[in-house]
């Protein structure tokens, strides 16, 4: 493998200072290496945070996404700089949600994406937010999220 690849990254092993928003965040792809063969990627996040548009609370969730890599990865610091450049963000919980899986989706073109938003109770009510881009492949390994879902304190 070449580090040619990586060459026209900006993020990565340089100071970058963190985004304000998602729409200053920059994210980032490179080639895959292994584009001939079907694989999935996850990224787990279980301390995403945004903010609620109406009362600036913070709003809390455990992020899962999963995507079968096309041509292109997302460069996974930029992911992260990405993802807490919503913690001065107010939406709601499924804008967040699938605000997220359309810029990974339009970025990297991945043959299949799914992420699962699992949103910590406000007001007594937690709200869970799925998408996914199409039917989940056949042959590839895709595992079960691992996420509960919530009990409160049954």
């Amino acid at each position: 493998m070449s580090d040619d690849i990586y060459s026209g990254l900006e993020q990565l092993g340089r100071d970058t200072p963190q985004p304000q928003s998602p729409e200053e965040a920059r994210l980032e792809r490179v080639p895959n290496p292994q584009s001939d063969v079907d694989y999935c990627v996850r990224f787990t996040a279980p301390e995403f945070t945004s903010l609620c548009p109406m009362t600036g609370q913070p709003d809390f969730a455990h992020l899962v996404i999963d995507y079968l890599p096309g041509e292109w990865l997302v460069e996974s610091k930029s992911l992260k700089l990405y993802l807490t450049s919503f913690r001065n963000h107010g939406a709601f919980h499924e804008d967040c949600t699938i605000s997220i899986a359309r810029r990974l989706t339009s970025l990297l073109a991945p043959k299949w994406l799914r992420i699962g938003g699992y949103w910590y109770p406000r007001g007594g009510i937690p709200i869970d937010v799925f998408y996914q881009t199409g039917p989940a492949p056949g042959g590839v390994w895709i595992p079960e999220t691992g996420v509960a879902p919530y009990r409160g304190r049954g």
